[in-house]
Formats: structure tokens, sequence, C-alpha cells
């Protein structure tokens, strides 16, 4: 797929409201056996569903959680104690079913896809090559892919969508929160010190030198916020380029897609420079115990699913986050209401 093809196919993305869906669809909720809105976001997360699929009764019986592997230049500047290999196996371990992302998805009825988009070495058995490159290039002294390699790993996205119910999104990269990191300031001009976390675990010297690293980059390339692709080319990653067409083809398709941690939810700030409307096809899991979370949801007003302290990534509160949405539609659905159970509703 050719990036032309995924721009003639965003720029029919629309907004999801729809006045007279959303009425239909509230009224049923009000009309259920229960208390108007005791369910609480449970009653917002049917209605999201509603409207994003356009349908008064939609199904979520076929879930998939893909996970975008790819390795990262900057590694070379001492931001990770992990080895860039670390990557290749864990995705051989997704594969092999021995990682969280995989007994989540085993448990949860979700099937797990792993793709790589640009790991160092041969992809293992089981993992769709959709591999851009050998990883990005170390951005703290050039940028980490042209703008056709950033293109790319955005149309590789796209092209992952299914026709299915229920879309998530999940990542794997030695190095890949330090990109993370550097979009967040690059797109809302953050100071890197309140964008850096410790990521796989590095200590207060490396979170110093982490967030000096994105703060020389951002002086080197000087990104504009506003040139979606072209930050994602100076800071980004090829993981991460591939989670924003992700999302772009989802919402192109009318399927909500489900976001994991700080590095997806770094992909939605390339989609909000790219195409805002996407957004509305997103549904944000979790708030990462990442530093720097926080901020990247409030700039994209977004309300996180659950919040349990986790930081692993792969996709894993993304999967716990589909879960609670299958639960709301089951419940939306399976529901009796007043009349059907012959209970007596409200006194007016």
């Amino acid at each position: 797929m050719t990036f032309s093809t995924v721009k003639r196919a965003i720029s029919r993305i629309e907004p999801i409201s729809n006045p007279n869906l959303e009425q239909w669809v509230r009224r049923r909720l009000d009309m259920l056996t229960k208390p108007p809105g005791s369910l609480g976001r449970l009653e917002d997360l049917a209605l999201r569903v509603a409207l994003i699929r356009g349908e008064m009764a939609p199904s979520i019986s076929r879930k998939r959680m893909t996970v975008f592997c790819a390795d990262h230049g900057v590694t070379a500047e001492g931001i990770s104690p992990y080895p860039s290999e670390v990557t290749r196996q864990m995705a051989a371990n997704f594969v092999k079913g021995g990682a969280a992302i995989s007994v989540l998805c085993r448990q949860l009825g979700i099937e797990c896809v792993v793709v790589d988009a640009g790991m160092l070495g041969g992809s293992s058995e089981g993992v769709v090559d959709g591999k851009i490159a050998e990883g990005t290039r170390n951005f703290a002294v050039e940028p980490a892919m042209t703008r056709a390699q950033a293109e790319a790993s955005i149309a590789l996205g796209f092209s992952r969508v299914v026709p299915l119910d229920l879309l998530g999104a999940g990542e794997m990269g030695i190095g890949n929160t330090t990109a993370a990191a550097a979009l967040l300031a690059a797109f809302t001009g953050a100071d890197p010190a309140d964008c850096a976390g410790r990521g796989t675990g590095i200590d207060d010297a490396g979170l110093a030198r982490k967030a000096d690293v994105i703060r020389r980059a951002l002086s080197l390339h000087g990104p504009d916020p506003k040139d979606g692709i072209g930050t994602l080319a100076a800071v980004g990653g090829f993981e991460i380029g591939a989670i924003a067409g992700y999302v772009l083809g989802a919402a192109a398709s009318r399927t909500p897609v489900v976001l994991d941690g700080f590095i997806a939810c770094s992909a939605a700030l390339v989609v909000r420079a790219i195409c805002p409307a996407a957004l509305d096809y997103v549904i944000f899991a979790h708030r990462s115990a990442e530093r720097g979370h926080d901020r990247m949801l409030a700039e994209l007003g977004a309300a996180p699913l659950i919040d349990l302290g986790m930081r692993l990534g792969e996709g894993t509160g993304a999967a716990l986050g589909m879960q609670l949405i299958d639960s709301a539609i089951h419940l939306y659905l399976e529901m009796a209401t007043f009349a059907d159970a012959g209970v007596s509703g409200a006194s007016s």
C-alpha cells in the first residue's frame, strides 16, 4: 500500500457525531433495569462504540491486537539498560505465547498478531514481515528516518487493519520510550525533563542523559509540530508510525481502536497532526506509570479507562481495555428493559 492511497482514504474520515443514533442508544440505556447512568463509563463506552460503528447493536465478537515491533538507533546514546536484540527476542516470545500480552490475549479471546516494522536482524517464524529498515537512525545526530520511511511506516500500519469488530494496538522496541518522549516534547513544547521517564528501568544518571538526548535532538532538527510526518521522521520510530497508520486505517473503516500506554499514545499525537477527526475512533486504555503520560493524555483530551500503575507496553493495557469494552456492549445488548422484565421503573 502506498501513502497516496492512505491520504485518499483519510480524506474521507469524519467525526462520529450522529445525533439520531446517540438519542436512540441513550434511550435504550435508560430503559435497562438499572438507575439511569448507574453503569457509569461503561454506558459511555457502549455509546461510543455504537457511534463509531454507526450501528444500534454493534458486535464485539471479533477482536485483534496488533503488536508493532522496531528498533531505535538512539540506543547508541545509552538511554536503555537493555540491548537492542531484546526487541527481536521478545517478538519471538509474543509468537510463542510466553509474554504478558500473549497470556492476556489467550484469556480474553483476542487474536494477537506481531508485526516487524523495523527490527534489527531477521524476523522469527510467525512474525509478519513489514520491515521498513533495520531500525531507525540515531536521532541525536541525524533524523530518525527519511520522510519517505515515515510515510511507509504509516502505510504499513494502515494496511494491517482488517474488518473486525474491535482492534487494539501495542508495541515493542528497546529505546522507544525515548522516541515517545521526544514526540511529546516536539508536539507540545514541554520540557524534555518532564517527558522522559525511566522506561525499562534506567537510574537517575540515565534519566538525565535521556532528557539531554531529547533536548539536543529537538534543537538539532527543529521539528514543526504542525507537520506530523516530519516530526515523526525527525524523532519517532517505525512502530510508532505504524500505530499512527493503524489508527487512521481503523477510522477509515469505522472500527474502534484501543491504544495502549505511553508509546502507543504518542502515535495519537502524530494522528492529530495528520487527521484530527481520526481520534474520535480511538479509545485510550490506561494511564501509564511512565512519566509524561499524564501530560500526553491531557494534551489529547483523553480519559483512560483504567489506572493500574502499569508501564509494560506490549498492548497489555489495551487488552484489558478491550475486555471492558466487550463487557459494556454485552450489558447494553443483553440486559432486560424494565418493560421486558416486568420491573417497575422510577415514578415520574
